[in-house]
């Protein structure tokens, strides 16, 4: 490794005119995706600012019931909160099944959020990769693609979004608090925040570079209570998701009143499922509704050869995750994927 220069930061206000001034300059949290992309020369800053020390770590609930998290806040105390296990389940194990324990002891939610992709082409120096050399090409295209999108795809990029909490913080309607250059404050969408490749597959966000996450708000949300987070992955112990679902549903009467539903691993953002909820609202949460609902979500998937089969577990993965809070209910008909 080339020599670094390091500070800690004080306050939120120095530590974002520090980074914001010098374009070689990045902010360090728990360092557990960033220390490996240094040592594989994917990421040369010359000097790391770290954040630790900032009053950026704790969860506060709000008066409306919502939550706002700290960004240096670890993805373990997040994960074991109450406020959190009890009113928004699926997130407690989104971060659980996230990485392995000692990692969640480290790694902050902020950080979680914007650790790069895993794609092994983007953390390969010698390969063509439009993410990290923009215009050089994406390997994946041609290469191996089994781990790669089927949802969200570009002729540029076909990498997958890693994050698991990312994907049951969009299901939420969470969105990212940030300051800038100048003490200016914004609040971005989650689903707004995370950007599709298109043909400028190196922004992977809307913050400009010196912009700090500060925290992140999750708006109240009844139906979060029964919620739950399904990970397919080759092995059970940690690994990233071939396909996974946040999803959340509220049945009234016998037919589905409000539904969320959030896939990872399929798609090159945490891809909220729109079509999915839409075609739910107001029907009656059997098995057929759920795969006729997966089916039309899935209907504009462009896979690879190598990546084909996600199409089709995604699909089996919504309907199980659907069809197992449906039996909670005691109204789901029939038996789920």
């Amino acid at each position: 490794m080339r020599p670094i220069t390091y500070s800690r930061a004080t306050d939120p206000q120095s530590a974002v005119a520090t980074v914001s001034a010098d374009p070689t300059c990045d902010y360090l949290a728990g360092g557990t995706t960033e220390i490996d992309l240094l040592r594989q020369y994917v990421l040369q800053p010359r000097r790391l600012v770290d954040i630790n020390d900032l009053p950026l770590a704790g969860i506060e609930t709000t008066p409306e019931r919502g939550l706002r998290i700290g960004a240096t806040t670890r993805m373990s105390d997040v994960a074991t909160a109450p406020a959190v296990r009890e009113r928004f389940p699926m997130l407690s194990e989104a971060l659980e099944k996230g990485a392995s324990p000692q990692l969640r002891h480290m790694a902050s939610l902020g950080g979680n959020l914007l650790q790069r992709v895993r794609c092994a082409y983007f953390r390969d120096p010698q390969a063509p990769c439009n993410k990290r050399e923009p215009g050089s090409g994406c390997s994946a295209l041609t290469g191996h693609s089994r781990d790669h999108a089927v949802l969200g795809t570009s002729e540029h990029c076909i990498a997958a979004h890693p994050s698991d909490a990312a994907v049951a913080l969009t299901a939420l309607d969470a969105s990212v608090h940030t300051l800038g250059p100048g003490g200016g404050e914004r609040a971005y969408p989650l689903d707004d925040f995370f950007l599709l490749p298109g043909d400028s597959p190196h922004r992977e966000h809307p913050m400009a570079h010196g912009e700090l996450i500060t925290a992140i708000e999750v708006p109240p949300a009844p139906v979060a209570r029964r919620s739950l987070y399904l990970k397919v992955r080759d092995r059970a112990s940690y690994e990233f998701a071939l396909v996974s679902v946040a999803a959340a549903l509220s049945v009234v009467d016998g037919r589905i009143a409000d539904i969320r539903v959030a896939l990872g691993g399929a798609a090159t953002k945490p891809w909220r499922a729109r079509r999915v909820e839409d075609f739910l609202v107001g029907e009656v949460p059997e098995r057929r509704a759920f795969a006729q609902a997966a089916q039309v979500e899935l209907a504009e998937a462009r896979p690879t050869p190598m990546n084909a089969f996600k199409v089709e577990l995604a699909q089996r993965a919504l309907v199980r995750a659907l069809g197992t809070l449906a039996e909670g209910t005691g109204l789901e008909a029939g038996s789920h994927a």
